[in-house]
């Protein structure tokens, strides 16, 4: 038997300025795959503001992590649930309007 392995990377990076009346924004996106994974770095800025940051790591089979920015209290969250309870209530809304339940 044979012993293989693979490996590969892929950068993808996007920029987008726009400036109206003095007033303007910026945005920047760079992605790294790996084996390991994917790092997906974020940069805005407002005209005659701080530039936010924000890092988010997503380890191959893994969640997201995230790191930098200003807003320190953000997270990510599992959404399955809270869809799941949604589609449950809309299907009960719509059995009542056509008289099921």
């Amino acid at each position: 038997m044979s012993n293989t392995s693979s490996s590969y990377s892929s950068y993808t990076s996007q920029s987008y300025s726009s400036s109206t009346n003095g007033s303007g924004h910026s945005y920047t996106e760079a992605t790294v795959s790996d084996p390991s994974g994917t790092t997906i770095h974020r940069t805005s800025q407002e005209a005659g503001q701080p530039a936010v940051s924000e890092t988010t790591r997503l380890p191959a089979g893994g969640t997201a992590a995230v790191g930098g920015g200003t807003d320190s209290g953000r997270r990510i969250e599992d959404v399955t649930d809270a869809d799941r309870e949604y589609e449950e209530r809309m299907e009960d809304e719509y059995a009542k309007r056509e008289g099921g339940a």
